[in-house]
């Protein structure tokens, strides 16, 4: 349960550090008086979107704290630890919203996701808005409601499990069935450009050593004329060529170097100079010898290369590439050549799924139906007990065997509510009135909340538009909700506020600037309040004898 909040600079609120306690409290006040903050500041810290408008005036930020006691909320403690946020028995939530609208969160002092907080705080506390009877309008939100009252989870998350199981299969088999529309013409095309690219010979293909070849032949005229000249002026020419030319430097250096030996360094560089214009000599004359002028070969290299390059211009790839090409091609007729037996696989796994999900499906109806007869009793009681003595409340629940599968089943769910006898039962928006749409809203959460795990629950003025013996009754059941979990209730009916076994009362205070307060009244205070709540301005005796009255009738005590 929530023990403790406090909010820091939160728009009317300057600082306040509530303790809340078991059992039913209750939170009253002038109009306008800042109730509706407090929860502003348990929504922000539960998730809820933040914006710079939520930071008191003149603060850099605000900050609202919460600490809950999770000895009653073994489903939160268990996705903290499965998430390595839990810290023991307790939770400690903060929320920073600075000026600029950017805000921060906070598990047990570890940074958090916004998506992280929705989703613990979806098992810490729940909250019904004073529009609450609005949503109940939404045929999705009353599949909802009855799926919470018949403990559908697990079914529902199999049934959606299955659903997109056969979704994502149904998709790939659709997927195949469009594409082998056009698969004879497609498998042609890639046959034929296998085959004109399998004349490339692409078990042997080197489109890099064919251009080389096609290089040297090209310019082989060139090559030998000039080679050769090269070779006479290296070696070959008597006279004037390089190695004649060195070996008179070194039979000169060698008979200088008897009067100098320094010489003879230069001589062993110039001996190691012929050795390497010889051996280059020698590699050179039998590159010479073994070229062979083949003007054939060179018509067959310049064809084969103008045809790589014409595929690759085709398939708009590059001559490197052709290999790969063939091989991507290769896979795709392979795979063409497997879709039909895909297909059928495909086939066969989509009837076994549909099949799994139309059990499930009818499985979770039937559930339903049977859970829908207890609703039907548990509401009608309540809200003939709520002032409606007349009314029914029914669940109109229709199996639509022929549509597509849906996420939550093919159930097709309808509120219905017989508001007279003799009148047949009408859906809720079209006989309800604003005040008994309030009622019926306020059985149906009452009714569904039994059956929740939620540790703490918080109704905003969902009694409005109900008063008298009704209220009390109102008030009676919101106690009876707190047997067994925190309920705090935001009230301006007495009746509601006399039932509780805690009473904060909010008050505006005005001096520079306007702040909120919030404390817990004591016995003698809570009479005056609630003496306030019947009356009004003026307070008589008789007024307060009338709310000491209503405590005293409740015989409760305060929780201290």
């Amino acid at each position: 349960m929530l023990l403790n909040l406090n909010i820091i600079d939160l728009a009317v609120v300057k600082s306040l550090d509530l303790d809340l306690k078991k059992g039913m409290s209750v939170l009253t006040g002038e109009t306008g008086a800042g109730k509706s903050i407090l929860l502003t500041a348990l929504g922000l810290a539960l998730g809820d979107r933040a914006d710079s408008g939520y930071v008191r005036p003149g603060s850099k930020r605000a900050e609202i704290n919460l600490d809950f006691d999770l000895s009653d909320a073994p489903l939160a403690k268990k996705w903290l630890q499965e998430n390595d946020l839990d810290d023991e028995q307790h939770c400690f939530i903060r929320r920073v919203v600075n000026q600029d609208g950017g805000s921060k969160a906070y598990i047990n002092n570890r940074p958090s996701t916004l998506s992280s907080l929705k989703k613990l705080s979806g098992l810490l506390v729940e909250i019904h808005g004073q529009h609450a009877h609005l949503t109940l309008l939404d045929p999705e939100q009353q599949r909802l409601l009855l799926d919470v009252f018949a403990n559908n989870k697990k079914l529902v998350d199999d049934l959606k499990q299955a659903f997109n199981a056969w979704k994502k299969t149904s998709h790939e088999l659709n997927t195949l069935i469009k594409a082998s529309s056009d698969q004879v013409e497609r498998e042609e095309l890639i046959r034929y450009q296998l085959e004109e690219l399998q004349q490339l010979e692409l078990d042997s293909y080197d489109y890099s050593a064919l251009s080389e070849e096609h290089n040297t032949l090209a310019h082989l005229g060139q090559i030998l004329t000039e080679g050769q000249a090269q070779l006479d002026i290296l070696y070959e020419n008597e006279q004037q060529s390089v190695n004649q030319l060195l070996n008179h430097s070194i039979n000169a250096f060698t008979e200088l170097a008897q009067f100098s030996p320094e010489l003879s360094e230069i001589n062993e560089m110039l001996s190691g100079a012929q050795i390497q214009v010889e051996e280059a000599s020698h590699q050179l004359r039998g590159f010479l010898e073994r070229q062979e002028v083949n003007p054939q070969r060179l018509n067959w290299l310049e064809s084969q290369i103008g045809i790589i390059q014409d595929i690759s211009r085709k398939h708009q790839t590059t001559p490197e590439q052709i290999p790969e090409l063939a091989l991507e091609l290769e896979n795709e007729l392979n795979n063409i050549s497997h879709s039909s037996e895909r297909i059928e696989e495909l086939t066969l796994s989509t009837r076994d799924l549909l099949n799994k999900y139309q059990q499930l499906s009818l499985k979770l109806s039937e559930n339903r139906r049977k859970n829908a007869q207890k609703l039907e009793k548990s509401i009608s009681a309540m809200i003939k007990e709520l002032g409606m003595p007349q009314g029914n409340f029914l669940v109109e629940l229709n199996y639509q065997a022929d549509e597509a599968p849906k996420a939550s089943g093919n159930d097709r769910i309808e509120f219905l509510i017989s508001a007279n006898p003799g009148l047949p039962a009408k859906p809720l928006a079209k006989v309800a009135s604003g005040g008994e749409l309030s009622r019926i809203s306020l059985a149906i959460q009452v009714t569904t909340s039994t059956d929740k795990t939620t540790p703490t629950m918080i109704f905003d003025e969902v009694d409005s538009g109900i008063g008298g013996g009704i209220a009390e009754i109102v008030g009676q059941k919101l106690r009876s909700l707190s047997s067994n979990r925190q309920v705090l209730c935001v009230t301006h009916l007495p009746q509601v506020a006399s039932q509780a076994h805690q009473h904060l009362f909010v008050k505006k205070q005005q001096s520079e600037t306007t702040s909120s307060t919030v404390n817990q009244l004591n016995e003698q205070e809570r009479i005056e309040e609630v003496a306030r709540m019947l009356g009004g301005v003026n307070i008589t005796e008789q007024t307060l004898a009338h709310a000491k009255e209503m405590l005293g009738n409740n015989n409760k005590k305060v929780v201290g």
